[in-house]
């Protein structure tokens, strides 16, 4: 059996909440959808999100593609571009640079709920990201 620290004893489907709080924008931003965890051919866990954005009187259908790979010595989450996002560390601070913004963020593992939390801030960024996962 694998330990909570191996995303692939997390595959299946989950239910998320996000709140997005912009501070630059002075707005809440709510998202909410479904994640499914699966694991590929290869060995990757695909992460595959798609939610509907809630913002300024509109509802917009997002999505996006994850994946965590098995790289000497952990895991690392990357784009579906095949980018380094950032190392899969649940309990431990992560930090992920993207141009002058840093974002830290953690990964709170529960047994049947977990949550994700990012900081973000910089000269174009300054937001608090937290989604909250729970066994759909």
């Amino acid at each position: 059996m694998s330990s909570p620290h191996d995303p692939r004893s997390l595959v299946g489907r989950w239910a998320f909440e996000r709140v997005v709080t912009d501070r630059l924008a002075d707005e809440v931003i709510d998202v909410d959808g479904t994640v499914e965890l699966s694991v590929e051919d290869d060995g990757r866990v695909r992460w595959a999100e798609q939610g509907t954005m809630h913002r300024r009187g509109a509802d917009i259908e997002v999505s996006r593609v994850l994946y965590v790979v098995e790289r000497e010595g952990g895991w690392m989450v990357i784009f579906d571009d095949g980018r380094d996002f950032h190392p899969w560390s649940p309990g431990a601070q992560v930090v992920h640079l993207c141009g002058a913004d840093t974002y830290a963020g953690l990964v709170e593992l529960g047994p049947t709920t977990w949550r994700v939390t990012w900081q973000v801030g910089g000269p174009h960024k300054d937001y608090v990201m937290v989604t909250r996962l729970t066994s759909a």
